[in-house]
């Protein structure tokens, strides 16, 4: 490729600056400072005083802050021309979050004090700021384009794989979509300095293509990309160690993803949590040979374009997530993550199975309907039930398919009741992940590993959306079919004792005590909890369909596809 050279920075090319008067960025040339910040580099951590303004010449930052279970999450990208600091600034506040250097990046400094100095000298300054506090304040409310990953480093991990190829199918399908995308190999070693920041400029997206090499070009890629993508063999074993011991930014962030290679009828060399822990991948991602929807869905992600699936949990309300599914299906709308809670999650598991419609209702009505999975009542010492039935029919549908080798990227939410925090399952049998989401207090017996005491995830976070935000930067759908009630008052007035209701329901249903342990168990839930984190909120109207009502498969799901049809109708007409 030609060499790229970035012109020489100026001040009137950063925003803040614009129409500004001569005499105000004379000014403002004597009072800033100029400030270089290797990538990895703390600039500021959430929680000191904000004592300068910063805004960024070349490179870029980020920004991470506190999501769930107190894990950090990236907030957004800044990139150049962008401010840094200022809300905290103005506002006289702690920084709410901590920003790195993501890449080498170059800064502009205002003091404090020299800030306050500026804005009373030349109060259009202080115009100009409020309108990109407000931009700021705007693109937070919505998914913005500047705060995605766009560099990305894609790393071979055998000399087999062929990079070059990989990233022109991506590339194909990201410009048929209108995207400018550039690839970057190893003569990317004669980019000049700012080369970067000029490609990053003129695309959406750039693609800096190595293998995993002791050479100059690899440690460029490793400092200088957004996001890493690991390309591994599923035929090949890992090396030990994966990465050399020099930290890029972007592996001290967990901003590293596993893109597993397939080929037909090949023979697995290594499980893939082997190769999840050899390069600490936050996600793994699976593409097999030949297969264009895989590729298309790879391309969303890489773009930020992704589709994650949300479905809460809410017992036997939750057939209307099949439903949901269907209509998403029928109106050929991409589903690329899933996640959920309890019996959402049991659903999004299936979808995660790669099953198609029919054998997702299949295996649903056999598991839940055809025969009462809370139906092996024991004396209630730890719980209602004994939970053999709900074990036995998980693994007769999952088996011992684990979490990451799933069709699509999979999560579902447990409560551990040990930390009173949420566990979010990822890795691991997917059966057992889901035994324990789905473990309601007192009605099926809790799950034990090591310290930790796992019950249902509707304990905590029944509608887990602050997940998949975490998991992805793309859009979320969210079906949600909880309700505040789902008690019913008949059920106990004048309570008959145990052998009385047996005597005229028999075994067929569970005993009002079902619903009371289960509406207890999530009374503390603010049903709208979530729900304004989701990108498109679908609630459908299953009218007095009740938690236990295991019977009521038909009018719960055509309860979930007449709501996700009108959603979707709605949304388009909107757009």
């Amino acid at each position: 490729m030609q060499a790229v050279t970035a012109p020489i920075p100026r001040l009137t090319d950063i925003p803040f600056l614009k129409d500004a008067d001569p005499s105000a960025i004379a000014a403002v040339e004597e009072e800033v400072s100029w400030l270089s910040l290797p990538g990895g580099t703390v600039l500021f951590e959430a929680g000191e005083p904000a004592e300068a303004l910063y805004f960024v010449v070349s490179g870029s930052l980020a920004a991470f802050r506190t999501g769930p279970a107190g894990r950090p999450e990236l907030a957004g990208y800044i990139r150049q021309g962008e401010p840094v600091g200022e809300m905290s600034l103005v506002a006289n506040e702690p920084h709410s979050g901590t920003v790195y250097a993501i890449r080498d990046t170059e800064l502009l400094m205002l003091e404090r004090h020299a800030f306050n100095r500026l804005v009373r000298a030349h109060p259009s300054l202080m115009q100009n700021l409020a309108r990109l506090m407000l931009m700021r304040t705007r693109q937070n409310r919505r998914r913005h384009t500047r705060a995605e990953p766009r560099i990305y480093g894609l790393l071979a991990t055998s000399p087999t794989i062929d990079l070059r190829l990989q990233a022109e199918k991506l590339a194909n399908v990201l410009r048929r979509t209108g995207k400018r995308v550039a690839i970057v190999g190893s003569d990317g070693e004669q980019m000049r300095t700012g080369g970067l920041d000029v490609l990053e400029a003129h695309h959406d997206l750039v693609l800096l293509l190595t293998p995993m090499a002791d050479t100059p070009w690899f440690y460029t890629v490793m400092r200088q990309a957004d996001r890493l993508w690991v390309l591994a063999r599923g035929d090949a074993r890992p090396s030990t160690p994966l990465f050399p011991p020099d930290p890029s930014p972007a592996r001290q962030f967990r901003l590293v993803d596993l893109v597993m290679l397939h080929n037909r009828g090949e023979r697995r060399a290594a499980m893939t949590s082997e190769w999840m822990d050899s390069c600490d991948a936050a996600r793994v991602l699976h593409w097999s040979e030949f297969s264009d929807e895989d590729t298309a869905r790879l391309a969303r992600i890489l773009s930020g374009h992704s589709v994650g699936l949300v479905l809460g949990g809410g017992g036997a309300r939750a057939y209307a997530h099949l439903g949901a599914v269907r209509a998403l299906r029928d109106a050929r709308h991409p589903i690329d993550l899933v996640g959920g809670t309890s019996m959402g999650a049991v659903v999004a598991a299936c979808v995660a199975m790669g099953w198609d419609d029919s054998e997702i209702e299949w295996r649903i009505r056999r598991a839940f309907v055809d025969t009462n999975p809370l139906g092996d009542f024991v004396l209630p010492v730890v719980a209602f039930v004994r939970g053999g039935r709900v074990e036995d029919r998980l693994f007769e549908h999952f088996g011992d398919v684990l979490i990451e080798d799933l069709t699509l990227p999979f999560y579902c939410v447990s409560t551990n009741l040990t930390t009173a925090s949420i566990k979010v399952h990822r890795r691991g049998l997917l059966r057992d992940a889901l035994r324990a989401s789905i473990s309601l207090p007192g009605i099926l017996p809790p799950v034990v590993r090591g310290d930790d005491v796992l019950v249902d995830g509707a304990v905590l976070a029944n509608f887990p959306v602050d997940v998949m935000r975490e998991a992805h930067r793309g859009s979320i759908i969210g079906v949600d079919v909880a309700r505040q009630t789902g008690i019913d008052p008949e059920d106990f007035r004048s309570p008959p004792n145990f052998l009385g209701w047996v005597s005229r329901q028999g075994l067929r249903t569970p005993p009002p005590i079902v619903s009371l342990l289960m509406r207890t168990a999530t009374l503390s839930i603010d049903p709208w909890t979530g729900r304004d984190r989701a990108d498109l909120l679908v609630l459908p109207d299953l009218g007095d369909v009740d938690l236990r009502d295991w019977k009521k498969f038909e009018t719960a799901a055509e309860a979930g596809y007449r709501a996700m049809v009108e959603a979707l109708k709605m949304r388009a007409e909107a757009a």
